[in-house]
């Protein structure tokens, strides 16, 4: 179904080792409105949406899957020369105790992801609206994570990540319409 192809959407680059901003970035990794909940969210409600949109959702939920690998990436790259003192003055020292260095599907506060997080409400316009706002708070996230980092590379993937996030919403939008044009036409027999 999916050709893979052995390199990132856009690259990953950073200059330093930052366990705490890793661990801000695990809200994007594992947080409910982080990239793994918004790829099943997505590819799960392809079951009970339109033809004329279902597209979409495979499009974006398969995108959101390169998403979590760049912010898996991201969180290696700041956390893999670190100590096991640098773990726990950022925060990690839970994580660390737990899981060394390896990724662990959790949110930025520690909290592992859960199913609870995907929403799917069988209703193609309610759940693309859930789309849309999950989009727009992935957005939000996004900027906020570029105001807590000084690394201009790290900045670099995580704008273009906001930027995505921007599409994402925009196209959820015209789809909403699209289907609110299918319901509100006439049927004549």
């Amino acid at each position: 179904m999916w050709v893979y192809e052995k390199k990132l959407q856009y690259p990953v680059r950073v200059s330093k080792c930052d366990p705490l901003m890793a661990k801000f970035l695990l809200e994007q990794y594992g947080g409910a409105d982080g990239e793994l909940a918004a790829a099943l969210r997505y590819l799960n409600q392809r079951y009970s949406i339109p033809d004329k949109v279902i597209g979409l959702l495979t499009d974006i939920g398969t995108e959101e899957f390169a998403h979590l690998e760049m912010i898996a990436t991201m969180v290696y790259k700041l956390t893999k020369d670190a100590t096991p003192d640098q773990m726990r003055a950022a925060g990690l020292g839970d994580h660390y105790a737990a899981h060394d260095n390896a990724l662990f599907y959790q949110n930025a506060s520690g909290v592992p992801w859960t199913a609870a997080y995907i929403q799917a409400k069988g209703d193609p316009i309610a759940d693309l609206y859930e789309d849309i706002a999950a989009e727009e708070k992935a957005r939000a996230t996004y900027q906020w994570l570029i105001d807590l980092t000084d690394d201009v590379d790290l900045q670099d993937s995580l704008k273009f990540l906001r930027e995505r996030e921007i599409v994402h919403s925009l196209r959820f939008r015209e789809a909403v319409e699209i289907l609110k044009e299918k319901r509100d036409e006439k049927i004549y027999y």
